[in-house]
């Protein structure tokens, strides 16, 4: 029996933003092509540095779908006003509770924020903010699953894997405002009472 390494099997394709470069990866399931991961440029670490230890055996490469991806993406951080299906992404790497988390996070629309609590309220895991929080900090599809859009409660920004700079100019390209202290300026957030 032969064993093919997963890593062998996945490709990658470099998209140039204003925010830096971000990297899919992906791969062929059914003869589709899925994303396995999407890398934003994080402060500090180089793509290069978190590619490898992913994956050690990467191929770049493209197909007309994953370049249409790309161009999105690329819109989307440039501020255009996109929307992402999830029918491209490849869930099979993530527990059910952090699709859960991620499909809630995905509902939340373009200038419309939520909280950590918030969420974890809305899948009925009561103290589940960190959880949720959790989650989302290992989102493997950042920018197609737009997890910017958590906040913490008391309105701070939180984490994001591009930084926390880059998550507030997406919050800004989007239409949020914030105050003196950098906390968001919002009275109305998706799922607050289940909304």
């Amino acid at each position: 029996m032969i064993s093919i390494s997963l890593d062998a099997m996945i490709s990658s394709s470099k998209v140039l933003t204003s925010f830096g470069t971000v990297l899919i990866l992906w791969t062929t399931i059914d003869d589709f092509p899925k994303i396995v991961r999407i890398l934003l440029p994080k402060p500090g670490l180089s793509l290069e540095k978190q590619v490898s230890k992913l994956y050690p055996h990467l191929q770049s490469s493209s197909c007309p779908e994953i370049d249409e991806t790309a161009r999105k993406i690329n819109g989307f951080l440039e501020g255009e006003e996109i929307e992402f299906s999830l029918n491209r992404v490849d869930f099979s790497l993530c527990s059910e509770f952090q699709q859960r988390v991620l499909r809630a996070e995905h509902q939340i629309p373009r200038g419309r924020i939520s909280t950590y609590g918030l969420i974890a309220e809305y899948l009925r895991k009561s103290r589940g903010a960190r959880a949720v929080g959790n989650a989302l900090a290992a989102n493997p599809f950042p920018i197609i699953i737009p997890c910017h859009r958590a906040v913490r409660s008391d309105r701070h920004l939180g984490g994001f894997q591009g930084g926390i700079a880059m998550k507030r100019a997406l919050l800004e390209n989007e239409g949020i405002v914030f105050d003196g202290e950098g906390r968001v300026i919002n009275t109305i957030f998706r799922y607050q009472n289940n909304k």
